[in-house]
């Protein structure tokens, strides 16, 4: 019957069962659809992404390599005033409570117990390893020389530290650790750039320096060795002050105005002051601190700033 339309109805798929439309998702061979995709639409889609991610990947390299031609290796890019640490240095001792103690400053011990003081020998052995390596052992070593008060490093050099003017506070006497006489050992942080400002001028010294410290400094502007910062430790209390018994800095009370500034070069080793207590008195906590002395250098108990605050007890 010519001009009849001819109507068409839409046929529903088969139903299918779980497992079988699952099976046929997986793998249509009548389309040959693999998980709803033909290998065609595979290969575009997968195309498509893999020149995506390295364009984005080349992106961030050519920022990243832009970025770093901004900074120098050797040094940072903020420092002094600019940067987060700021130009005032605070002062570190060593040893340090166990790690599972980490918010300790506590300096306990039993004398008569080896295992018991183990601790403590171990981790200045650990810290002063790299001052301990021969001048020939690595390639930075070789570029440390023996400096003095007017004989500052040569270009390219750092000041060794000579570990063999360190009396009691040596490892063959284990830090005098086993005979109730410890030694601390106090360095400086190190802040890029820092230059001290030395006291040069001995009767202007700050009233809050301790008499003795005053009285050393004296002395030693006949040696010509006030290019230093200087160091003090004292009880923080009467009671404190009184059981803390003598002490000694050794090699010498202060670090050397040679060593600074610090410019990140290879094989630099930060200056050291160890305080041997001679005789602390047993049994009793003894809260201590000590302070760093140069002009540039501010004394904040609170936030511990040119100073640090540890707290010793030997039984």
């Amino acid at each position: 019957m010519e001009g009849k339309k001819v109507e068409q109805f839409y046929t529903p798929p088969p139903k299918l069962g779980k497992w079988e439309g699952f099976r046929v998702f997986l793998w249509n061979s009548e389309t040959g659809q693999f998980l709803g995709r033909t290998g065609a639409s595979w290969a575009k889609i997968l195309l498509f992404y893999v020149i995506f991610y390295a364009v984005l990947a080349g992106f961030f390299g050519a920022m990243l390599t832009v970025f770093y031609q901004t900074l120098d290796p050797n040094a940072p890019k903020w420092q002094l005033d600019k940067s987060l640490i700021g130009s005032n240095p605070g002062l570190g001792f060593r040893p340090m409570p166990p790690a599972s103690n980490v918010e300790s400053t506590l300096i306990w011990y039993k004398a008569s117990d080896e295992g018991n003081f183990l601790h403590w020998t171990r981790e200045l052995d650990k810290f002063l390893e790299e001052y301990q390596k021969p001048a020939t052992s690595t390639n930075d070593a070789q570029k440390r020389m023996m400096c003095d008060y007017g004989k500052p490093p040569a270009p390219g050099k750092v000041c060794d530290v000579d570990m063999s003017m360190w009396g009691q506070c040596t490892k063959k006497n284990k830090y005098g650790y086993n005979k109730s006489a410890p030694c601390i050992f106090l360095k400086l942080n190190k802040i890029f750039g820092w230059k001290p400002e030395y006291y040069n001028d001995t009767k202007n010294l700050p009233g809050s320096m301790p008499d003795d410290l005053k009285d050393h400094i004296k002395q030693e502007e006949h040696a010509n060795r006030l290019d230093t910062v200087w160091v003090s430790c004292s009880g923080e209390n009467p009671a404190d002050v009184e059981n803390m018994g003598a002490i000694q800095y050794i090699p010498r009370r202060g670090f050397p105005g040679y060593y600074f500034p610090f410019i990140n070069t290879p094989g630099y080793l930060s200056p050291l002051v160890a305080v041997f207590f001679e005789k602390p008195k047993y049994g009793v906590l003894i809260n201590i601190e000590c302070k760093a002395w140069a002009h540039n250098i501010i004394h904040d108990r609170f936030e511990r700033r040119g100073s640090v605050h540890f707290e010793l007890m030997v039984d």
